[in-house]
């Protein structure tokens, strides 16, 4: 069942951060994106070429930048689509203790990509809101 209450929502996420190394990378040949695609996390089409998501040693042996390695941080609640507010207040969290994030949504989940370095402030900020939200009571119905 999908949560679509924003502190709801914010009280069931539940970040996991997962141990690999990913890096965005961007491909303007989209054959070549093609053949990276399967290996992706997830790819983004755009007028200057496909973005691809790549964990960090196949986008090192492809001779891509790698000077940013991300960490992902998955959110596991199953938010709904139409949900309000998650994004923003994982964003002004992370924003609060300087850490860029990039959000990835999917059909079940969001997945916040951090910079490597900042990944434990990032799951500290993200668990600290988690915990606020679940000791916020709920509105009389």
């Amino acid at each position: 069942m999908t949560v679509k209450d924003t502190t709801a929502m914010i009280a069931g996420m539940d970040p996991v951060l997962d141990a690999s190394l990913w890096v965005y990378c961007c491909e303007p040949d989209t054959a070549r994106a093609a053949a990276l695609t399967p290996d992706a996390f997830t790819t983004v089409r755009e007028a200057e070429g496909v973005t691809l998501i790549l964990p960090l040693d196949l986008a090192t042996a492809q001779g891509y930048d790698t000077k940013l390695p991300m960490r992902r941080i998955t959110l596991n609640v199953f938010s709904d689509l139409e949900g309000i507010g998650l994004t923003a207040a994982v964003a002004q969290a992370l924003t609060d203790v300087e850490v860029s994030c990039n959000v990835v949504a999917g059909f079940h989940h969001d997945h916040v990509f951090v910079p490597e370095s900042d990944s434990t402030r990032a799951m500290g900020a993200l668990r600290a809101l988690q915990q606020q939200a679940a000791a916020t009571p709920a509105p009389p119905a």
